[in-house]
C-alpha cells in the first residue's frame, strides 16, 4: 500500500517456500529484491538477540491483512537470535488514528488479544475505526474498559511511541506497507520489482537476516 495514493499493488501467486523461491528466482539482488539504506536506521535489540527485524504496517492496508497469517507462521520459525517488532506507520491522518490504536493496545496490555480483531473489524466487518468514538465502541464491544483505553490513547506515552514510529519509518525511507526492515541496514517489500509476493518478501527477509548475522 503506497503512502502517496494508497493504490493496490498487483501481487503474484503465493505459496513459494524459501528454498523454492531461492531456486526459482536466484539469490536476492540489491535494488530488485531489497534496498540498502544509505544511512543506517536505529536498531533495538535485547541483550540476548543479534538481529533486529521490523514489520512496518497499517491496520487498514489490505495487503497487511493478507500478510498477517503468513507472517505469524514465519515468526514461529525465526531463529532465536532474531528480535521482531511491529511498527505501525503514520503517513497521513487515518494512519495516525490507527497508529495510536495500535500503541494504545500495546500500552494497555491488550495487543495480543485484539490485534487480529482490529484487522477483522476493518477488513471483514466493514468498520472504519476512524475516530475516537468508533474506537471506543470497538474496545467496549470486545470486553475492554473503553474509558481507560481512551485515556491511554490520548496519553503522553502513546503519542511518544507514535512519534518514534514515524521517525523510524522515515529513517528506513518507508513509503509503502507492508515492508520489513532488517538490522537498520535493509528493507524489503512485496512491491519491489524482484519480489511480487508476500512469500518472496519473507524469503528475502530470511536472506537479509542471515547476511546481517554474518556481518
Amino acid at each position: 500500500m503506497n503512502r502517496r495514493d494508497f493504490s493496490i499493488h498487483s501481487l503474484g501467486a503465493l505459496g513459494l517456500t524459501w528454498a523454492g523461491a531461492a531456486s526459482a528466482q536466484g539469490t536476492p539482488a540489491e535494488g530488485q529484491n531489497y534496498v540498502r539504506l544509505a544511512s543506517p536506521a536505529p536498531v533495538s535489540v535485547p541483550a540476548d538477540k543479534k538481529v533486529d527485524v521490523v514489520e512496518f504496517f497499517w491496520y487498514g492496508c489490505p495487503h497487511c491483512n493478507t500478510l498477517e497469517p503468513m507472517l505469524e507462521n514465519w515468526l514461529r520459525r525465526l531463529p532465536p537470535d532474531v528480535s521482531f517488532r511491529r511498527v505501525h506507520v503514520g503517513f497521513a491522518a487515518i494512519h495516525q488514528v490507527h497508529q495510536k490504536l495500535f500503541y494504545a493496545l500495546e500500552e494497555t496490555g491488550q495487543l495480543a488479544a485484539l490485534h487480529k480483531k482490529v484487522f477483522a473489524a476493518l477488513h471483514q466487518q466493514g468498520k472504519r475505526l476512524a475516530n475516537e468514538s468508533e474506537i471506543s465502541a470497538f474496545i467496549k464491544d470486545n470486553g475492554g474498559d473503553a474509558a481507560k483505553f481512551m485515556d491511554s490513547y490520548k496519553g503522553f506515552s502513546v503519542n511518544t511511541k507514535a512519534m518514534r514510529a514515524r521517525q523510524l519509518s522515515d529513517a528506513y525511507k518507508i513509503d509503502g506497507v507492508p515492508s520489513l526492515g532488517v538490522q537498520g541496514r535493509f528493507y524489503t517489500s512485496a512491491s519491489l520489482p524482484g519480489n511480487g509476493s508476500h512469500e518472496r518478501m519473507l524469503a528475502v527477509a530470511d536472506f537479509l537476516i542471515q547476511r546481517s548475522r554474518q556481518a
